[in-house]
């Protein structure tokens, strides 16, 4: 049975995205989510939200 870790969701290649946008990417490949503060991971999850919601809203209007 194969693992589906390898394969990334939406929301997985919007989080790195956003990652990278606020410079955290460099960090996050050299030790992982889990070493992100609690204030920079709630950064990113809201950033995540507010992008989705958008995205949603677009969507409804077409």
């Amino acid at each position: 049975m194969s693992k589906k870790k390898d394969i990334m969701t939406q929301d997985d290649i919007l989080k790195y995205e956003i990652a990278e946008e606020l410079g955290l990417l460099d960090k996050v490949n050299a030790t992982g989510w889990k070493s992100l503060s609690a204030k920079e991971s709630g950064k990113i999850g809201g950033i995540m939200t507010k992008r989705k919601r958008e995205l949603k809203k677009n969507k409804d209007f077409e």
